[in-house]
């Protein structure tokens, strides 16, 4: 019986020692996790957010400055040479925006920015009575215009896509011309509409839009511009969380302490994944595509005048890119990126998230090189880009779910 007794004891001890054993295994490889996604956060957050915050605030800003002074010189001095740049200014803040869609959430949602300065499709025959009215045309000239803009004209008629109707038709740049005479639309049909008060209205919407970028940027950013601040302080604009102090940015960097919004850095990555990425995967496929490829809106289609669609969304699911990659323009993960840690950590689909990623931004470019979206919205293209980017979304899905279990 002793010897039984001691027997069963050492195989206690032994059990006992095997099982603290694994404990202390499992409590590191948690710490560990945790480490590494706490430093993907700390690399996303400045090097994706930030950095294409601070590109569409600074593109934006140069697009104002560009219109306020061809409004200012007059349709009757304009080159054709200063048109085009323009337009070359407004399709690099458009694609920043587009590049940013990817974390939506925070204040670009909280605040109402995105169908603030995003808003489609334009309502055309709104904008003729608007600029068929010499009063409110007035009320848009200046400095003041901008607040006028943004508080009287409606949001059919904000932000991007009425600047891109002022400066763009059927795919190609606004000639100096077409500005120098009368609006010649079919929504303006006896309707005296000059290209001097088209200008004022895509100024004072300008104004706006740059306004909101500025608001982007500081809402996430501690250290933006004290420019960007002190116009956010004039426009009294909220630019922190709800109930703090503190910003999107720091909210999200401050994972997992007191005050901040994300319990765990866990949690923080699936809010990206899932919350961000597949949000805006399901937005092209499903949305942005499929409402007209389906037929149920066959006028929903985003960026007709400049005919960017597909380059709209290509540069969305390069958002997603970036985000998993860890920087703004990264064609190769960095070393502390979401990606990494998937892989690091021997998720199974990784590769095939990667893969999907490849095979959407490829599918979309097959479509884009078959014309505009506008114009081949029901071609098989759209539908197989659709199929891929579905499949995207899935495999983001599936990844959040993972990391939400580490």
């Amino acid at each position: 019986m002793k010897n039984k007794f001691i027997l069963g004891m050492a195989a206690a001890a032994m059990a006992l020692t095997a099982c603290n054993d694994s404990d202390d295994n499992n409590s590191q490889d948690f710490q560990s996790f945790e480490n590494e996604a706490k430093a993907a956060v700390e690399q996303y957050v400045p090097n994706v957010i930030y950095s294409t915050y601070n590109d569409l605030a600074r593109e934006s800003d140069e697009l104002y400055n560009l219109l306020a002074d061809a409004t200012e010189k007059g349709v009757d001095e304009l080159t054709q040479a200063e048109i085009d740049a323009i337009c070359a200014k407004f399709l690099q803040a458009r694609q920043s925006w587009e590049e940013s869609e990817s974390f939506l959430f925070g204040a670009a949602s909280v605040f109402g920015i995105d169908p603030h300065i995003d808003t489609w499709p334009l309502s055309v025959v709104d904008l003729a009575t608007t600029l068929s009215n010499a009063e409110q045309v007035a009320n848009l000239e200046g400095e003041d215009g901008i607040e006028y803009a943004a508080s009287n004209i409606g949001e059919s008629l904000l932000g991007f896509h009425g600047i891109e109707f002022i400066l763009f038709r059927n795919g190609q740049n606004r000639t100096v011309n077409a500005l120098r005479g009368n609006e010649d639309d079919d929504a303006f049909q006896g309707k005296n509409v000059t290209g001097t008060q088209e200008l004022i209205y895509a100024t004072a919407v300008a104004g706006d839009l740059r306004d909101n970028c500025f608001r982007l940027c500081v809402s996430w950013n501690p250290d933006a511009l004290d420019e960007y601040k002190e116009r956010c302080e004039e426009r009294e604009f909220e630019v922190t969380m709800t109930g703090s102090d503190k910003t999107f940015g720091e909210n999200m960097l401050n994972a997992t302490k007191p005050g901040s919004s994300y319990a765990t850095w866990q949690g923080t990555l699936a809010e990206i994944l899932k919350g961000g990425c597949s949000n805006i995967c399901n937005e092209v496929a499903n949305v942005k595509m499929g409402n007209a490829h389906n037929g149920e809106d066959v006028s929903y289609i985003e960026s007709p005048y400049s005919k960017k669609s597909f380059q709209d969304f290509i540069d969305n699911i390069l958002s997603i890119q970036y985000s998993l990659y860890g920087k703004a323009g990264a064609t190769t993960p960095e070393s502390k990126s979401l990606i990494n840690i998937l892989k690091s950590y021997s998720y199974s689909n990784a590769n095939a998230l990667v893969q999907k990623l490849n095979e959407s931004v490829a599918a979309l470019k097959v479509c884009q090189q078959k014309g505009a979206f506008v114009d081949i919205y029901d071609d098989q293209s759209v539908q197989d880009a659709m199929d891929v980017i579905n499949q995207l979304d899935e495999e983001l899905n599936k990844a959040a779910d993972w990391v939400t279990k580490q």
